[in-house]
């Protein structure tokens, strides 16, 4: 059985400024990125925003989700941390301590590659 892959990004991005995550969806369907190991039997089962900053509410909603979830006996064994969080974020390091020991699941600092380049060239 393939990995079950929780995406964790940015409230303040997500709510702003990405258009529906489709990268982050984009690049797992492609397997590029950070998704570039996984195999072809991946699943994505969850795709949800940090809580906002600092990050506190990160447990809060990853024990929602457990509990959400647990009915369909779906858990993710692998979480990652989006772009949005790991380009920009300045409380990057402790919101993925709190998510590897509240998940239990390893984290994953990255997901898809693709960033914008120089926006005013050529």
């Amino acid at each position: 059985m393939g990995d079950k892959i929780l995406v964790v990004g940015c409230k303040k991005t997500m709510d702003d400024t990405c258009i529906g995550c489709s990268r982050c969806l984009v690049g797992f369907n492609r397997r590029v990125g950070a998704f570039a190991d996984l195999g072809d039997d991946a699943e994505m089962i969850g795709l949800m925003h940090c809580g906002d900053c600092p990050g506190a509410s990160v447990v809060h909603r990853l024990t929602q989700m457990a509990l959400w979830n647990k009915p369909m006996a779906e858990q993710p064994t692998r979480v990652h941390i989006a772009s949005c969080i790991t380009d920009h974020c300045p409380y990057q390091r402790k919101l993925c301590a709190k998510i590897e020991a509240t998940s239990g699941a390893p984290v994953v600092r990255g997901a898809h590659p693709f960033k914008p380049q120089a926006l005013f060239t050529s």
